[in-house]
């Protein structure tokens, strides 16, 4: 008998998603635990015999569309949907199978503010900051909104003063939006960013449809803090495998260096502020929490 390694993943998998994991009613008694077949055919947007076919391995080479829609039915994240392309003998691409909003994970959250010395956020593609540590808030601070670092560069008054090299920044931004555009065309946030900055920053436009653009770096980023002066920080970004889409970056000054010695007197800048403010109110009266107003 010929293997169905692709029939047996999709039963695998369709076994561990419960019908009110995907706000789907449940109906009567189920003899086996997850998804019916006919569920996952509706879910995924086709033919139920067809999937029936696909399990029993009367069917085995499904189009790439037919492999995306499983993946989001049946909740894959990027290693299974990857696997799943394999087993029907396709190519994966590379986009990231963002299925669901983007949230941060709270082990995730943990980690990032186990960093304390330095500046540590975590972006999607759209290249929004999604949770930032302390010292990456008080880094961010001269903007008005630390919310998506592509608007904070073009659209931020701050942002001409705070990046020593703009135009460098400016570039590197770009480039690394279009690589997201590359890898997921279909993105609506990406693409909804995109047209925001073109209609209001006239040099994201010129750097976006000319094409001119460097590609991604990993030299030292150079910024001017109006509080603790100039760094110069090193910065790695890692993939976060339990959310594909997703990256945790990490800033860096070198030991002993004035950047570092900048950062850590903004770390204690910054929580000096906030220790002052839970001291003192909107009259710069002292008061103690739960004295103070009516």
């Amino acid at each position: 008998m010929t293997s169905n390694e692709l029939g047996a993943f999709l039963r695998a998998h369709r076994s561990r998603v419960l019908p009110e994991d995907v706000g789907m009613p449940s109906h009567g008694r189920r003899r086996v635990a997850g998804l019916r077949r006919e569920e996952v055919a509706v879910l995924a947007g086709m033919n139920a015999d067809y999937y029936a076919r696909l399990e029993q391995g009367r069917e085995r080479h499904p189009s790439p569309q037919v492999l995306d829609a499983l993946s989001r039915a049946l909740r894959l994240d990027d290693d299974g949907r990857t696997h799943l392309y394999r087993l029907a003998g396709a190519v994966p691409d590379d986009r990231p199978a963002s299925y669901g909003p983007e949230t941060v994970a709270p082990a995730l959250r943990q980690l990032i503010d186990g960093y304390p010395h330095t500046p540590a956020f975590v972006l999607n593609p759209a290249l929004d900051i999604l949770a930032a540590n302390s010292l990456a808030e008080a880094l961010f601070s001269p903007f008005e909104r630390a919310d998506n670092l592509a608007r904070m560069v073009f659209l931020d008054p701050a942002a001409r003063h705070f990046h020593t090299h703009w135009n460098r920044a400016a570039q590197a931004t770009v480039a690394n939006l279009r690589q997201s555009v590359g890898r997921d065309p279909d993105a609506p946030r990406t693409a909804d960013l995109v047209r925001s900055l073109t209609a209001a920053s006239a040099a994201f436009a010129e750097l976006w449809h000319s094409h001119t653009v460097r590609g991604k770096t990993h030299e030292a980023k150079e910024f001017t803090h109006p509080e603790v002066g100039a760094l110069s920080l090193t910065y790695q970004a890692f993939d976060v495998r339990s959310a594909p889409g997703l990256q945790l970056v990490i800033y860096h000054a070198e030991p002993g260096s004035p950047s570092a010695e900048a950062l850590s007197l903004l770390g204690t800048l910054h929580a000096t502020g906030r220790q002052t403010l839970g001291d003192w109110g909107p009259d710069d009266t002292v008061w103690a929490p739960g004295e103070h107003g009516h």
